[in-house]
C-alpha cells in the first residue's frame, strides 16, 4: 500500500502533499503529521451545492490542532465523514458555519445531536452568521422528544447546555485558545446577508477557508502568506449541463455565476495573496464527466505558480 501511495503521489500532481484517508479506517499517519506538523486539515466534503451525489459530498471540513477538531461547515453527511476520518465525534469542540445555504449547514444541528448520541459529554462552541442562535435553538426544541427520551433512558447529561453558539457579524478575531488563533472575514455571496471567509492560524501553519464567495479582496487580505487557501472554484463551461434538468435553469445559472469564482480567477486570488498552496474546493460542478483533474490544475495555473491540490473527500492536506 505504501508503495502504491509514493507511486501516486510522484505521478499525480493534484495529489502532491496531500493523503487521502481510505473510507473503511482512517489512517492515523498523513501528510502533516508524517511531516511534523501538529496542525492536520482533513477534507471532508469538497462538492459545491445541495444535491447529494455519488462522487462527493458537499462542504466540510476539519482542522485537528493537538487532537482538538475545529469543523469547518456541516453538509449532509458530516458526521459519518468525521468517523471516517478518525475522528471521534464526542471529541468535537469548535464548529464554524460560513453561511446559511443548505449546503454548508444542512447537519449543523444533526451533528451536535450525534455527536452527544455518541458520549459528547463536553462544551461545544458553534460561530456562523446570524441566526445562528435562533438556527440552534429551533433545531433543540425539534429534536426535544429524542433528547429528552434518552436522558431519561440512557442517563445521558442534558444537551443544550453543552452548545453555546457565537454570531459573527464582521471582520476580525473570532477565537484564540491554546491551539490556534481564527479570523472571520466577509465575502461576497450575492443574496446571503452574511457570508464569511475563516483564517486559522497555528504555530506550525496557517490555513483559510473561503467558504463561498466570487473573487473577493477582502479574502485576499485574509489569507495574506497563508500555508494553504482551501477556496471554492467554478468551471464556467460546465453550467449550463449542470443547470439543464431545471425549469428554472437561466435563474439557477444566474446564481452560481454571480456567487462563485470562476477557476482562472481562483488562481489570481491565491498569486495575489501569496499562499504556498491552493485547493480547489467546493467544485462546480462536482460530478461533470468532461472535466478532469488536470483541467482545473491548468486553468489555475495560469496565474499561480505554487502548489495545486484538486480536493477528494477524506483527504489530508
Amino acid at each position: 500500500m505504501t508503495t502504491r501511495r509514493r507511486f501516486l503521489l510522484a505521478a499525480i500532481p493534484a495529489l502532491a502533499g496531500a493523503v487521502i484517508l481510505p473510507r473503511r479506517r482512517a489512517r492515523a499517519q498523513s501528510a502533516a503529521t508524517s511531516s511534523g506538523a501538529k496542525t492536520r486539515l482533513v477534507l471532508l466534503g469538497t462538492g459545491g451545492g445541495p444535491r447529494p451525489r455519488k462522487s462527493s459530498m458537499s462542504s466540510a471540513q476539519v482542522i485537528i490542532a493537538n487532537g482538538v477538531p475545529y469543523v469547518i461547515d456541516c453538509a449532509n453527511g458530516v458526521g459519518r465523514q468525521l468517523v471516517l476520518a478518525g475522528v471521534p465525534l464526542a471529541s468535537l469542540r469548535h464548529v464554524f458555519i460560513t453561511h446559511h445555504h443548505s449546503d454548508h449547514n444542512a447537519d449543523y444541528g444533526t451533528l451536535l445531536l450525534l455527536a452527544w448520541a455518541s458520549g459528547l459529554r463536553t462544551r461545544v462552541d458553534t460561530w456562523g452568521p446570524p441566526p445562528l442562535e435562533k438556527i440552534t435553538r429551533l433545531f433543540f426544541e425539534m429534536s426535544a422528544p429524542d433528547i429528552d427520551v434518552r436522558i431519561a433512558d440512557e442517563g445521558r447529561v442534558p444537551l443544550v447546555p453543552l452548545i453555546h453558539p457565537h454570531e459573527v457579524t464582521g471582520d476580525g478575531p473570532v477565537l484564540q485558545d491554546e491551539n490556534l488563533k481564527v479570523t472571520a472575514a466577509r465575502v461576497e455571496h450575492p443574496l446571503v446577508p452574511d457570508a464569511f471567509a475563516y483564517r486559522f492560524d497555528a504555530p506550525d501553519r496557517s490555513i483559510v477557508i473561503s467558504g463561498d464567495t466570487h473573487r473577493s479582496d477582502n479574502l485576499i487580505r485574509l489569507a495574506r502568506g497563508a500555508d494553504v487557501l482551501v477556496h471554492e472554484a467554478l468551471w464556467l463551461p460546465g453550467v449550463d449541463r449542470l443547470v439543464s434538468f431545471s425549469p428554472n435553469a437561466s435563474t439557477i445559472r444566474k446564481h452560481i455565476v454571480d456567487s462563485h469564482t470562476p477557476v482562472e480567477e481562483v488562481g489570481e486570488v491565491a498569486a495575489a495573496a501569496g499562499v504556498k498552496t491552493l485547493v480547489l474546493s467546493h467544485l462546480v460542478p462536482a460530478d461533470d464527466d468532461r472535466l478532469t483533474d488536470q483541467t482545473w490544475i491548468d486553468l489555475a495555473r495560469k496565474s499561480f505558480s505554487g502548489q495545486i491540490i484538486v480536493a477528494k473527500d477524506l483527504m489530508e492536506v
